[in-house]
C-alpha cells in the first residue's frame, strides 16, 4: 500500500500542468512499484526456475 507521504512526496515531483488521468497512472505505477518492493523484502517472489514453471501452461 502506498502511504499518504509517499503520494505527496510524489506529487511534489511532478510538473505544475497535468491531467488527472496523468496523475491516477502516476500513483497506481508508484503504488505498483511499493507493492513489488514491498514482495520482495518480504520474500513473496519467485526464482526464474520457478516462474517458468508457473507460466508454462501459458507460454
Amino acid at each position: 500500500m502506498i502511504t499518504k507521504t509517499q503520494i505527496i512526496n510524489s506529487l511534489d515531483r511532478l510538473p505544475e500542468n497535468i491531467s488527472i488521468d496523468q496523475l491516477v497512472d502516476h500513483l497506481i505505477f508508484v503504488e505498483k512499484v511499493q507493492k513489488g518492493l514491498d514482495d520482495f523484502l518480504n520474500g513473496r517472489t519467485n526464482t526464474k526456475e520457478e516462474a517458468k514453471q508457473k507460466l508454462s501452461k501459458w507460454l
